[in-house]
C-alpha cells in the first residue's frame, strides 16, 4: 500500500508542474527589431496595415452601394451571377481587414 500512496505522490509530483511556454510575441520596447533606416519595424507593419485597411474599406463601400443598385434594379427574385461575384468580393475583403485588425 504505501508503495503504491509513494508512487502516487511522485507521479502527481511530476506532472503537477507545468512548464511556462516562450512568449510567442515580444513586448514593446524589448528587443523591437529595426529597420535599416531606424525606424521600428512593428510601427511600420502597423502604418502600411492601416493605409490598406483603407484601402479595401474604400472599395468594400462602392461595392456595396453598387450590390444596393443592383438590388433595387431587379424586381425579379433572380439576382444576377454578377451580383453574386460582388457579394464573393465583399466576404473576401470583410475577411482581409478582418484579418489584419485581429492581428496582435
Amino acid at each position: 500500500m504505501k508503495p503504491l500512496c509513494l508512487a502516487l505522490i511522485v507521479f502527481c509530483a511530476l506532472f503537477a508542474q507545468d512548464p511556462q511556454p516562450p512568449d510567442p510575441w515580444p513586448r514593446i520596447g524589448e528587443s523591437d527589431p529595426r529597420l535599416p533606416d531606424g525606424k521600428s519595424q512593428k510601427e511600420e507593419i502597423l502604418k502600411a496595415d492601416h493605409k490598406r485597411n483603407l484601402e479595401e474599406a474604400a472599395e468594400l463601400a462602392k461595392l456595396a452601394g453598387e450590390l444596393k443598385d443592383d438590388l433595387e434594379k431587379n424586381s425579379r427574385y433572380v439576382v444576377s451571377i454578377q451580383t453574386l461575384k460582388k457579394t464573393d468580393e465583399i466576404e473576401r475583403l470583410v475577411k482581409s481587414i478582418r484579418g489584419r485588425l485581429k492581428r496582435p
